[in-house]
Formats: C-alpha cells, structure tokens, sequence
C-alpha cells in the first residue's frame, strides 16, 4: 500500500496555538439544577455562607453546660458540688434560662449552649450527689474543664460572608455535602459540552466479543469517554465505525450537532486510513494541523469542522492518551468551566542514559524510585502502543526536541500522573482574613491551588520558622516599637507588606448599655468591664487580636474573659447570638454581621516567607499580585487599605 509522509509537520507549540486561537474556548452558560442532581457538575459562582456553620454554639456530647472557672481544682477525691438548672436542653430547644456561677445544665449532644455557660462537662465526668434533696438537683463534677471545652462554637466550621467553593470547582461528595449543610437547594453550574466520541478501524472490535486474529479490543473509546467525563463534560458514544468514507462522514455529520468531536485511530497517512480525508471535506476553517513534532503522538489531526471543534486522535493508546492529555483536555476544561489543571512535577536523575530523536518533543513514561537524594526515574521502555504503560507509570518526562541524549545521573523535571499524588502549589498557615480569602481566591483562578490553615499570627510564625509554609499571614504588634510584624525577622525570613485593616469594638445596635462608647470610649469600657452582667468574648492566645485585647483589657479579666474565639466570624456570632455583648474584631465582619463598630486601631496584615521559599514560581505570583492594580482595587472594596501606612 502506498504511503504518504509528513511533510510539514507543526512543533507542539505550533499546534496548541493554532488549536486556541480557532477554538477560543469559553464556558458554555449557567444552568441552575436541584443539589440531588449537582454532583459531578462544575460551579458557576462562588458560593459564600449565608449564616455561620454551626449556626450557634452547641455541645459535641451529653453532659452539662457549665461556666469552666467553676471546676477547677475538680478532682474525683475533691469533687466539686453544683446546682442542676431545672431547664434540659434536647436538640432543637432554645435555652431560656442562663447559667449562673455556681449551677449547671443539663444538655443533649447538639444541644444550644446557654448563656452564662462557658463550656460542657461531660455526663461521665459527673456523679450525682445523693445527699441532695432530691438527688438530681446537685451534681459532683469529678474533672476540671477549660473554657468551650465540650463546644462547636457558631462559625467554627464555616463562618458567615466565608467563601466555602469557589467557580470552576468539581462538585463531588464532599462537596455537595458542604452545600447541604449550608442549606442551598440550587446550585448554579456550568452547562455541560457534550463531547462526541468515535473509535474508527476495520480491525476494532467491542470488549466482550470473541478475539481474532488481526483484530483489536477497543480501549480507546473507554479511555477517552471517562477522561471526557473526568472534565465535567458528557460523552456521547457512537460505538466503532469501519474504514467505510461514506459511512464515517455520516456519523461525522451527526456527532457535529455535539460540542466537540473525538476520533481515534486513522491519522496516519495511509491509504486505508480515511478520517483525515472526510475531516478535508468540511471548512470554517477546516483542519488545522496534521502532523506534529512529537514522539508519541506525531500523526495527531487538529480541526474545527463548520465551526466546531474537533481532533483525530492516534489509535495506539499511549498515543492516544498523550495528545488527549497535552492538547484536547485543556481546551475541554475551559469550555466545561474547570479551573486550570495543576501541574504537579517532582525532580529526579535519570539512572540509565537515554536516547531521544532531534526535532521531535518527546513523552517518556517513567516508574519513580525513591533514594536518599529525592526520586530516579526510570523509563518504562514501553512504546505507543503499549496499553498497560499509562496506567502503571508513576509520571513522564518531556525531553525537548533539540536534546538528542539524557546522560545518567542528569536531573531532569517528572511530571506527575494522577490526582492524588499532587500537593497543594502554594501552602500558608497563619492568621485568617476576608482578604486573604479573596487573595487564594484569585491565585486558584490562575491555576495555582492553595491550601490555608488558620492558626493564628504566632502560629503561621513558628511555622514559617520550622520550614511548613510557603506565607505566614501575620498581623503582630511590637509594643516596644509601636510596629507591626517587623520584629519578627530573622536572617531566615522575609516580610512582604500586605494591607491594613481596621480592628475594633463590635456590639449590638439595639445594646443602650454601649449608648455613649463613641462619645467617651475609655470611660465606657472601664465601667462595662466592671459590670459582670456585660460579657465579652475573647480571642485565642496567639492572635494578633488577642494582643490588641490584652492592651484594653490591662490586666483585667472581665465576665467571659476565659470564653476564646478563634476566628472574627466566631467573635461575631457570639455577640449576635447574645452569648456575649462585645468583643474585637475587623470592620468587615461587623458590618456583614449587622453590628455596631468602634474603630480602635487600623492593623498592618502581611506575609512572613521562608527565604528559601521566595524564589518559588507559586510565591512569586503571589507577590505580583499583590501588586496588581485591580487586585488592590477589590482589596479596597472589602473594607481593607493598600495604601503605605502614615
């Protein structure tokens, strides 16, 4: 049979670009659909907490809602005696009657914490006191508790205006699970590319039916149907169709109705294979490339066919998966509405040399293999028409087409395969704020993924100083110096100036006790903090709140000193839920809370950073866009200031 050669093949960048420019994918529109049918759907907006989860603060067992400063000393020898409430809490009962120093109430798992009660012994940790008359109204706490001890408090879990899942999210279990306790019945998504999928081969035949000689089991069209599908698109099969023109143009013209079209097998050129020359048959614009400088994957067609997307994709598997990976699953996730895909990479040196053919990129499969230095990667030796190679390796290696040889011993980039092996590009521990919620928000738009654990200033510090961080999220005061975050440099760690913020008294509107705070703001506090009916609510040690607490409060521990938050969400819900009556926090979260706000001093947030971590691609973005003009402008919208402090 005569063959055709390639004459005028495209580098792969050549062929990416042409692909894109005549695609120019976009999502496909908005669809609401009913939460029972969300998953596996992709999110069209950011979904923001509309109230606190949970919404109030409540007891994670049975047991007895007490103030914690009651128990101490408690000891089974030396236990302590207390007066039982009559009121019992079950779930769902709102408590009516607060506890006072001195008593205890009854509550269930779940249960609403009441007022006055700073925490929940539990039931195993009390006896009865039998002298009592009648018994039940007296019990003996036998352990000691510290303050929310026993407590979830409200916002704990996700706090009120918290964005929860962000636009371009895969909404799997967890996911969905989230939405549900959040109580959204809807949920808007990205309306689904329907994605044709044709498997093309006199010698195909369907799994299940007898092997003959010459024929092959038809592994692609299930490959490619669930890679389609991983994306948040639909596949649609339409099963194997021989080497027949007249019958693959029919078909093509059907699945042309679709969003994109797939084929594999016939790109070659060969005679037998016809689908390059039924694809030649259709413009606006046509086919695009045929042929690319790339081992596996050289005979790879690239189209757009009366205005819609399609590619011809080789029939070898590994082949196969290869183009579909690099050239065809990008595109699909920006018209599903996916963010874009991490790349996840590992270094490692090549143990054995390796030849590669000059002028064509090549994708070498590799087994990783873990030595005291890091990673070898060793090739799989399997070619392109291997089916087991994909599935077995642990990640592949790009080796340019001007590199003819990898020495052994020479590093070389692993790009790994599979999601479960990828880690988080950017990791910050630290202090927790709306801004920086905005601020990961925007990085995963841009593909990097972020992870965030929020542990405060002086956590995020000692992290970054043990290496466990790429940012620190800190807003410490110097009381010496009167500066923000400075002192906390060492030769091993840089500061990268992020925002202020305005950190101050929040309280009911409806509170007359709080009537003249703005007009005589001392004298105000100093009379409250002697009232033991008023009771604040504190912040955890290591906050950068705590110490602007600890300056106010100068040594006094008013009525619900020892009560901690961990979060400006949590300080908020206590003072709306009327758990407490005031407490610190930033401007924003009272004004989303619908509380009252007395500036006390405006902050300096930043970001403390390993020196060995700034020259990460992940940190440096980071710090651009703190940069970026529009990014300081939305900053300015959530009530923060990118303006150089006076």
């Amino acid at each position: 049979m005569k063959q055709q050669q390639f004459l005028n093949l495209a580098t792969a960048e050549e062929a990416e670009e042409r692909f894109w420019e005549a695609v120019q994918p976009q999502p496909l529109g908005e669809e609401l659909v009913m939460l029972e049918d969300a998953h596996g759907r992709i999110l069209a907006c950011d979904i923001v907490a509309r109230h606190n989860v949970p919404y109030f603060d409540r007891s994670n067992f049975d047991g007895f809602a007490l103030r914690a400063e009651d128990t101490f000393g408690a000891q089974e020898t030396a236990p302590i005696l207390l007066t039982l409430n009559p009121e019992i809490l079950a779930c769902g009962v709102v408590p009516q009657e607060d506890v006072a120093p001195g008593t205890a109430t009854t509550i269930s798992t779940g249960g609403v914490l009441p007022r006055g009660a700073d925490g929940v012994v539990m039931i195993e940790n009390t006896f009865p006191f039998k002298n009592a008359e009648p018994a039940e109204n007296m019990i003996q706490v036998l352990k000691p508790i510290v303050p929310n001890a026993g407590v979830s408090l409200a916002g704990s879990d996700i706090g009120a205006g918290e964005v929860v899942l962000r636009i371009g999210e895969l909404l799997g279990y967890r996911e969905t699970g989230t939405l549900a306790a959040l109580g959204e019945a809807n949920v808007s998504v990205w309306r689904r590319p329907k994605v044709a999928v044709i498997s093309t081969g006199d010698e195909l035949i369907a799994p299940g039916e007898q092997m003959e000689m010459g024929k092959v089991y038809d592994s692609n069209s299930t490959v490619i149907a669930h890679a389609v599908e991983e994306l948040g698109c639909e596949a649609v099969r339409f099963g194997i169709v021989p080497d027949d023109e007249a019958q693959l143009e029919t078909v093509l013209r059907k699945a042309l109705a679709l969003d994109f079209v797939l084929l594999s097998g016939g790109t070659s050129k060969g005679e037998g294979d016809l689908n390059y020359r039924v694809f030649e048959k259709f413009r606006n614009p046509g086919v695009l490339v045929h042929g690319v400088s790339l081992k596996p994957g050289k005979p790879l067609c690239l189209a757009v066919l009366d205005g819609i997307p399609a590619a011809i994709l080789p029939g070898f598997p590994t082949s196969s998966t290869f183009t579909f990976s690099k050239f065809i699953a990008p595109v699909l996730r920006k018209l599903a509405g996916l963010t874009p895909e991490r790349s996840a990479h590992v270094q490692a040196n090549v143990p054995l040399r390796l030849n590669s053919d000059k002028g064509r990129t090549e994708f070498n499969l590799v087994h990783l293999v873990r030595n005291e230095d890091g990673f070898s990667a060793y090739s799989t030796g399997k070619g392109s028409g291997s089916i087991t190679g994909f599935a077995r390796a642990d990640g592949f290696m790009e080796i340019p087409r001007t590199t003819e040889m990898l020495e052994a011993g020479e590093d070389t980039t692993i790009h790994l395969l599979g999601e479960s092996t990828r880690p988080s590009d950017l990791m910050i521990i630290g202090s927790h704020c709306v801004g920086l919620d905005f601020l990961l928000g925007e990085m995963q738009k841009r593909g990097v993924s972020c992870k965030f654990l929020a542990v405060g200033s002086m956590g995020g510090i000692l992290a970054a100083q043990r290496g466990e961080c790429d940012l620190a999220g800190t807003h410490l005061l110097d009381e010496a110096s009167n500066q923000y975050n400075s002192h906390l440099l060492t030769a091993e760690l840089a500061l990268i100036k992020g925002y202020r913020r305005s950190q101050g008294l929040l309280f009911r509107k409806d509170d007359s006790r709080f009537a003249l705070v703005k007009q005589n703001f001392q004298e105000t506090i100093r009379q409250l903090m002697e009232d033991q009916n008023v009771r604040m609510i504190n912040r955890n040690l290591g906050s950068g709140t705590r110490v602007l607490l600890d300056r106010l409060l100068a040594g006094q521990r008013p009525s619900g000193f020892f009560q901690e938050a961990k979060s400006h969400n949590s300080v908020a819900a206590a003072i709306t839920h009327k758990r407490a009556d005031w407490g610190i926090a930033i401007r924003s979260v009272a004004e989303d809370s619908g509380l009252d706000f007395f500036p006390m001093q405006d902050e300096e947030y930043d970001f403390i950073i390993p020196n060995k971590r700034l020259k990460r691609q992940e940190v440096r973005q980071f710090i651009n866009l703190l940069q970026e003009a529009n990014i300081q402008t939305q900053l300015n919208k959530l009530g923060l200031s990118t303006d150089a402090p006076v």
